[in-house]
């Protein structure tokens, strides 16, 4: 088994937990965790499809390389934006996360009336 082959598999694994994580948790700091995970997931396969490219004989393909730069950089900018995001959502509210509090029912047959 090829490198190449080990870190496309480790791509596709670290793609499944972020995914995974990303369907499961409902904690928003959790989802934006399991999102860069899915996203480090994405840049391991670009680099694997760089390197696959290097080793038929093809010089380095500097497209992906590119890509997995740009894509670093905009994930860390959209993960900083979200975790800011988030702390205003409880500085405001006091909880970190988007559930609704439970309404209180009112009930009409009390004998209080």
């Amino acid at each position: 088994m090829s490198s190449a082959t080990v870190f496309g598999l480790s791509a596709a694994v670290v793609v499944g937990l972020g995914l995974y994580g990303l369907v499961t948790n409902p904690q928003p700091l959790r989802k934006i965790l399991a999102f860069n995970l899915l996203g480090v997931g994405v840049f391991l396969f670009f680099g694997v499809v760089a390197r696959r490219g290097a080793g038929a004989g093809f010089g380095a393909d500097p497209v992906p390389q590119a890509l997995v730069i740009t894509g670093m950089v905009v994930a860390f900018a959209a993960t900083a934006l979200s975790v800011a995001l988030l702390l205003q959502l409880f500085r405001a509210t006091g909880r970190a996360s988007l559930r609704a509090e439970p309404i209180a029912r009112v009930d009409n047959d009390s004998p209080n009336e």
